[in-house]
């Protein structure tokens, strides 16, 4: 019996001892991953249909420089945009960032993003670059030129956007289609500067002097001037820069066999637009995307944006890129971008009636 009653105390103390192990372990588990998440710190998560290698080096600055982890979700706007509206309150996103003034206005008007307050985005991004409400902030400008054939158009010949209207340039402009999200701006910007009838008037003769129906991106208008299918293109100016910093040769040529030209300079100025950046509505970790935000606005970040991507910083105190200087200083549209969200619907309008496909 007494054999018996040791054997018991011993595999009692046996059974304790295991308990005790296996209650450890759990303990470590949780305390291990109690470290872990202290260890990985604070997040921000970002949706963006930006996808640039520049871009992906400078969330890695951030990261270094606030500790702060960057989780990327990248995607085409409008797909993103749908995204947000169906996760709704669940949605990890903290951070909307996507190109043209006219998508951010969707994103604000289908109650995608937030207000927010920042001394610092109120500083470093000018007025007329956010949305009045401060729900989207730019990041980066492009601008909307004519490019030209060097050979057969001499700079003289081109002045302002209204006389690519004119009955001279019939069958020698190219440019996309009246879908396209940059074409949208560009003619709601005519509409807050110049009235309904005249874009109406503008938007008609463009339609008219096109040397094909419109096909393509904007690369593929300076292509279509470079064959001498047209003589001029209207497109966005960091798409030629890509070309001429791109490692495609044929593209190389094409752009450098266009010349680049502000138009409106005498009058309203070049029609600009950007790339932006909002706070979604459920952000999760709205503290950090303010931050974010806020790091992409600096003079560090918007010199990078400017030297890789040939966009033009919106940050006043930075200068543009070498490429960007040689195709010389001009002047801007000096309208609130948020106009171009504004006149969207009116500028569709104004495409269907004038049969611009």
């Amino acid at each position: 019996m007494k054999k018996f009653t040791v054997i018991l105390s011993m595999m009692l103390a046996l059974m304790l001892a295991l308990t005790g192990c296996v209650s450890s372990t759990n303990n470590n588990g949780a305390e291990n991953k109690e470290e872990a998440t202290n260890e990985q710190g604070e997040v921000v998560n970002l949706y963006t249909s930006r996808h640039y290698e520049a871009d992906q080096e400078l969330y890695k600055k951030f990261e270094e420089e606030t500790g702060i982890k960057v989780n990327v979700v990248e995607g085409k706007g409008d797909e993103l945009m749908e995204r947000l509206n169906i996760e709704g309150e669940a949605t990890e996103a903290d951070v909307f960032i996507t190109s043209d003034a006219g998508n951010l206005h969707q994103a604000k008007e289908a109650e995608l993003l937030q207000a927010v307050e920042s001394d610092v985005l109120a500083e470093n991004v000018p007025e007329k670059l956010r949305d009045v409400d401060n729900h989207w902030f730019g990041l980066t400008k492009r601008a909307r030129v004519i490019v030209y054939d060097k050979e057969r158009v001499s700079p003289e010949e081109l002045s302002t956007y209204e006389a690519l209207a004119e009955p001279e340039w019939k069958d020698r402009v190219v440019i996309r289609t009246s879908e396209n999200m940059y074409n949208m701006s560009l003619l709601a910007s005519f509409i807050d500067i110049m009235g309904k009838d005249e874009a109406k008037a503008w938007a008609q003769g463009i339609a008219d002097n096109m040397a094909r129906d419109p096909e393509g991106g904007d690369r593929d208008q300076a292509k279509a001037v470079a064959a001498g299918e047209a003589d001029v293109a209207i497109m966005n100016t960091y798409y030629l820069g890509g070309m001429l910093n791109g490692t495609d040769e044929e593209e190389k040529k094409v752009a450098e066999s266009v010349g680049v030209f502000f138009p409106n300079q005498e009058t309203t100025g070049a029609h600009i637009n950007i790339s932006g950046a909002g706070v979604t509505k459920h952000a999760k970790n709205k503290e950090n995307a303010i931050k974010f935000i806020e790091f992409l606005s600096s003079e560090e970040a918007q010199g990078q944006f400017a030297e890789a991507n040939s966009e033009y910083p919106v940050n006043e105190k930075v200068e543009p890129s070498e490429l960007l200087k040689s195709w010389g200083e001009f002047k801007e549209q000096d309208i609130n971008l948020s106009k171009l969200g504004e006149n969207q619907q009116e500028a569709i309008r104004i495409f269907n009636e004038v049969g611009w496909k």
